[in-house]
């Protein structure tokens, strides 16, 4: 029992340094190029920030994606692997509840409901049809 949580330890160490990767390694090319094409259109043309005339605004708008949007994520499922493993881990090592196998299992119980509860409450949330005047509202659903 102890040296299979030891493998879920590993699991959780290399759930991190994926995220870490997907957080930075993957976000700073596009970051490098989200700068530049801001510097590019401002300084030297004297664009607005978002121009359509600044062909740049295409790289601009993928790094904040990928630094905003797909960073996160990677942040997300780091933490839940960081904090489930850890959970395994202690209670592997603990006599008293290694003795209650129920018990030892109680962290993925939890993450488990966690994730079917996030599926079913995206079966129930009626998006309908957006508008730039009710995007705000349905966000905040």
């Amino acid at each position: 029992m102890r040296q299979l949580f030891e493998v879920v330890a590993g699991y959780g160490l290399g759930g991190s340094t994926v995220a870490l990767f997907g957080r930075v390694g993957g976000g700073i090319y596009t970051k490098a190029a989200d700068v530049g094409a801001d510097l590019a259109g401002k300084v030297c043309e004297g664009l607005e920030e978002d121009s359509p005339e600044n062909p740049g605004t295409i790289a601009d708008n993928v790094g904040d994606n990928v630094g905003d949007i797909a960073g996160m994520g990677a942040d997300l499922f780091g933490s839940l692997a960081e904090s489930t493993c850890a959970a395994l881990v202690i209670s592997a090592h603990s006599m008293d509840i290694v003795q209650t196998p129920d018990a030892t299992y109680f962290p993925l119980m939890v993450s488990s409901v966690g994730i079917l509860a996030s599926f079913i409450s995206v079966l129930f949330v009626r998006i309908g049809e957006v508008t730039s005047d009710n995007v705000e509202s349905k966000l905040k659903l």
